[in-house]
């Protein structure tokens, strides 16, 4: 009986000594809650869209994160009828920010690009001109100070030599 008591005994000591298992994380950071996830976030919400320097409204506008925090989509609608939606993410290798456009009318389209000086800017080819060339488009999103996003979109004929206004639109959260 000794032998069993004293085995016993040190069978306890050497797990009283074992170190203890780690802790189990009970809300794991989501993975794209860093800050360069969020450099898009400025335009996330419900709007209202008038074209810049008028005051008549053309669309609404819902902007929305998704897929936890990887993906930001645009319901895009127009009063006049219409539409579109576009999903846009960061690619975790390159940093670049990619985004789909998909319209009432068939086809996509492309964007990439990131933040610059503030800015969201991202830039595809949409379609082509009455003369066939391809139409390069440069989107710019700028969060103003008084809380509305300014999308400002240019266009180039010459695979970005040279641009010209395409539209520009001033984003306001709707009050409802």
């Amino acid at each position: 009986m000794g032998l069993i008591a004293s085995s016993l005994a040190a069978l306890l000591l050497m797990q009283d000594a074992a170190p203890p298992p780690p802790p189990v994380a009970t809300n794991p950071t989501p993975p794209c809650a860093a800050e360069e996830y969020q450099a898009f976030d400025f335009w996330v919400g419900d709007w209202d869209v008038t074209v810049n320097g008028g005051d008549q409204q053309v669309a609404t506008s819902r902007i929305e994160k998704l897929a936890n925090g990887c993906a930001i989509r645009e319901t895009w609608m127009p009063l006049q009828g219409g539409g579109g939606t576009s999903i846009s993410t960061r690619d975790p290798d390159s940093g670049t920010w990619h985004q789909l456009w998909v319209g009432s009318v068939p086809g996509r389209v492309f964007f990439e690009g990131g933040p610059v000086d503030g800015n969201m800017v991202l830039t595809g080819y949409w379609g082509t001109d009455n003369d066939g060339v391809a139409q390069l488009i440069r989107m710019t999103y700028t969060a103003r100070e008084d809380g509305t996003v300014r999308q400002h979109g240019e266009v180039s004929t010459d695979h970005g030599a040279s641009w010209s206004d395409a539209f520009d639109f001033i984003y306001s959260r709707q009050t409802k």
